[in-house]
């Protein structure tokens, strides 16, 4: 497990160190988002600016990918191998108004932004609110 850890940190060109490789097997453990006040109760003796440095690490190098749910806590989630972060490689992510979870709908794209001319697309951002099914039980 940890040299597939490695591995991936070594693909997006990021120095494997031991903070980082920890913080990376919590996220690939993750069933749904993770918010940083979440991650930080895991990792409760770590110094908090190095967890918020690792997490902007990844995600600017295309590991992670941070969700704004409407939730007010930033959420982050593991990018799929092929992810880019383009526009075109973006999910749908799902917010479930009882648990309050947000989960990643990777096989449901965003759909495509037809923007007037000289308008610029940056980034989307889609959330989808309901009831998960694990709280319909």
């Amino acid at each position: 497990m940890n040299e597939n850890i490695e591995s991936k940190l070594k693909s997006k060109n990021i120095k494997p160190t031991a903070m980082r490789l920890l913080v990376l097997k919590v996220l690939s453990e993750q069933k749904s988002t993770i918010s940083l006040p979440e991650l930080e109760k895991k990792f409760e003796k770590a110094d908090k600016a190095t967890l918020y440095r690792t997490l902007k690490t990844f995600e600017e190098n295309k590991l992670i990918h941070s969700i704004d749910d409407g939730s007010g806590s930033v959420k982050y989630a593991l990018c799929q191998d092929d992810c880019k972060c383009y526009p075109e490689d973006l999910h749908v992510h799902f917010f479930c108004v009882k648990c309050k979870k947000t989960y990643c709908l990777n096989d449901i794209p965003v759909p495509v932004i037809d923007l007037p001319m000289n308008f610029s697309l940056e980034s989307v951002n889609m959330v989808v609110k309901g009831v998960c099914p694990i709280c319909r039980l």
